[in-house]
């Protein structure tokens, strides 16, 4: 699913909302976790999963084209972790809870 396709099933979903307020909504939280990101921050999101970075250490790396040796400097790049709500969804491919199944299910 792209962007824009998220933002047209969003719309689809909650027609009292304009597009263009959710294409600023989409927007905001894609550069707020991206900004998060760039800062060396974690970014939770309960039940979907974590966003954070990992330290990728210098190494010598290869041109696939030439095989000569080139040095790869050491670098940040992006991890998701799958949350265990998220996991279980897309292993059983069910649909998702109602907010008052899920709290149902939870003992008190």
């Amino acid at each position: 699913m792209t962007k824009s396709e998220l933002i047209a099933q969003l719309a689809a979903e909650n027609p009292h909302l304009r597009q263009q307020d959710i294409d600023l909504i989409v927007a905001t939280i894609f550069e707020e976790v991206t900004a998060a990101l760039a800062r060396g921050q974690r970014v939770e999101l309960r039940g979907f999963g974590a966003f954070s970075t990992k330290r990728r250490d210098p190494r010598l790396g290869r041109n696939p084209r030439t095989g000569e040796a080139v040095e790869v400097s050491a670098k940040a790049v992006p991890y998701f972790k799958p949350g265990k709500e998220l996991r279980e969804r897309v292993n059983e491919g069910t649909k998702p809870r109602p907010a008052a199944a899920r709290r149902a299910a939870v003992p008190a």
